[in-house]
């Protein structure tokens, strides 16, 4: 069935043509029809497979683009996002020096451990409570230093033969891991921050006193159709960084 069947046939539709066409696009990237750094077919190809038209296409295709799902390159074509150093900085890492400089951090695994969920975890990941649940510490350092003490909580039914050595020995970034090993793409995050103070272990790792107070910084990583596939809290010693992030006119929507 092409795309006018399935809107005009037997499958009724309320979102405007290149919502169905994105939605079918979608679909297509989370069967693996197009792997990460591969290019997409043109839009011309596109156009009849999907029996509308071009503009229909192209509309469909910036929505994904301004997603950061595909990426056009200039006259080669377009391609689908891959989790690089350069675009994890960009996208996802907020951390910046008190001057304004930003640089990417270096990972140092602190511990990974299998367990049950708890009912945050749970809630957050969309899982049942008592589901097992890798929990990785992360440290993360910045000019050398300890600066960011990360933890991370991943449904096990998600990243099944996941281990502490393939974690801590990846090549390049955590969702560059997720995306090649486990065709899962992070496409969005959401974030909440609040002031807080680290535990004893946390406060030794970080350098500093108990007493000192940190930015907590929960995050939740989202794959296609907002499926939550990783938690993350985030102590960050402020003593010489902090956080910043610029909006665009689409994310202030």
């Amino acid at each position: 069935m092409n795309m006018s069947d399935a809107l005009a046939g037997g499958t009724p539709t309320f979102n405007p043509l290149y919502k169905e066409v994105k939605m079918r696009l979608t679909r297509s990237l989370i069967a693996g029809e197009w792997k990460a750094g591969g290019v997409i077919p043109s839009e011309t190809r596109l156009s009849q497979r999907f029996n509308v038209s071009i503009g229909t296409i192209r509309k469909a295709i910036d929505e994904l683009v301004s997603e950061n799902i595909l990426v056009r390159q200039q006259g080669r074509g377009t391609f689908v996002a891959t989790h690089t150093e350069d675009r994890q900085l960009y996208y996802f890492f907020h951390i910046v020096g008190k001057d304004g400089s930003k640089e990417p951090p270096v990972h140092e695994m602190h511990s990974f451990r299998t367990l049950k969920a708890d009912d945050d975890a749970a809630s957050r990941l969309a899982l049942k409570p008592g589901e097992r649940v890798f929990r990785i510490q992360n440290i993360l350092k910045l000019a050398q230093n300890p600066v960011i003490f990360d933890e991370l909580v991943l449904p096990v039914a998600r990243f099944p033969d996941l281990t502490g050595a393939s974690f801590g020995g990846r090549d390049g970034t955590i969702y560059g891991l997720y995306q090649a090993r486990y065709g899962i793409n992070v496409v969005r995050i959401s974030e909440s921050l609040s002031a807080g103070q680290a535990d004893a272990n946390i406060a030794e790792v970080l350098g500093i006193r108990t007493i000192t107070p940190v930015l907590v910084i929960k995050r939740v990583a989202y794959t296609y159709h907002d499926q939550p596939v990783e938690l993350r809290t985030s102590w960050v010693n402020t003593a010489d960084h902090e956080y910043f992030t610029a909006l665009s006119k689409n994310d202030a929507r």
